[in-house]
């Protein structure tokens, strides 16, 4: 029998399949595309107007996120972007556009109507320079350490294993590499019980985890870094937050490996009956001495 993630992901897939053929059969009516139906805290609104402009209008009608993660990501020319959950392809086309004809936005995304409407949309767009992955965000199809920028709206409270999307999104950004993300974050005060009460888990609330279990979900993948700013309430005790994270350069970790964190003038644990040299070729006295230590005892 199907476990109870495997029928969330389910309903995920469904609710966005049916939004995306909304999309799609209404742009073929006289009147244009029709927006999916949601409410002030979500969609194409919370884009500044000239972005709205530039994009098809298929594109801002599929929009069903909570922020714009694009502007957050400070993104340049030559990147490579990557947007977990890309539906219609909205944050995949302003982040090509902003990353210029030598960069890189992909786009990942589980639902094959979704996809189908991404495509169409970057053909209407004309962008060149965009990819579109079938996939989870808990699965990237991508190498290790080839993306510069990870985007996401409003998709990481969908998923039922948050600790894999952290583990993959850590594994495909280069070492230097940053997390821009927009998404539905809950105060440390409500329980998960709490948090079901104020909405289901496909309208991006039920899922979402707390501000500390944010926090400690990024750090314990490896990034460092975090900052989670609240933007604007989206439920009671309920949040759109920005979050940014990076990933250590390998300068940094090739530096932390090499030394303890308790390391002081090239001896470990310095000044206690433990202490030893981080040298195994040279004395206690001799590291102490060859660093300039005061504590020479």
């Amino acid at each position: 029998m199907p476990d109870e993630s495997t029928d969330l992901r389910e309903t995920v897939r469904r609710r966005y399949a049916a939004a995306a053929v909304k999309v799609t059969e209404g742009g073929t009516a006289c009147c244009g595309a029709e927006p999916v139906e949601i409410d002030e805290n979500f969609g194409s609104a919370l884009y500044p107007a000239d972005e709205r402009e530039a994009l098809p209008a298929e594109a801002l009608a599929a929009s069903l996120g909570c922020g714009n993660p694009t502007a957050v990501a400070e993104l340049h020319d030559g990147e490579r972007v990557l947007d977990l959950g890309s539906g219609g392809g909205i944050d995949v086309l302003l982040s090509a556009r902003r990353v210029g004809p030598t960069g890189k936005a992909y786009g990942l995304d589980m639902t094959e109507e979704m996809l189908s409407l991404a495509l169409a949309n970057a053909a209407r767009a004309g962008a060149t320079n965009v990819e579109f992955l079938k996939g989870t965000i808990e699965a990237v199809p991508l190498p290790a350490n080839t993306i510069d920028v990870v985007i996401s709206n409003c998709v990481i409270n969908l998923s039922t294993d948050k600790a894999a999307v952290f583990t993959e999104t850590f594994r495909v950004l280069k070492p230097g590499g940053r997390l821009g993300v927009s998404d539905v974050v809950a105060d440390d005060s409500l329980t998960p019980e709490q948090r079901a009460e104020r909405g289901d888990h496909v309208g991006c609330i039920a899922g979402a985890l707390s501000f500390s279990e944010y926090r400690e979900g990024l750090a314990a993948a490896g990034f460092t870094d975090v900052e989670i700013t609240p933007t604007h309430g989206v439920a009671d005790g309920m949040h759109s937050a920005i979050v940014r994270a990076t990933k250590p350069t390998a300068a940094t970790e090739a530096a932390e490996a090499k030394e303890p964190s308790d390391a002081c003038c090239g001896v470990n644990s310095c000044c206690t009956p433990a202490e030893t040299s981080t040298d195994p070729a040279v004395t206690v006295t001799e590291a102490k001495a060859a660093s300039g230590c005061g504590c020479q005892n």
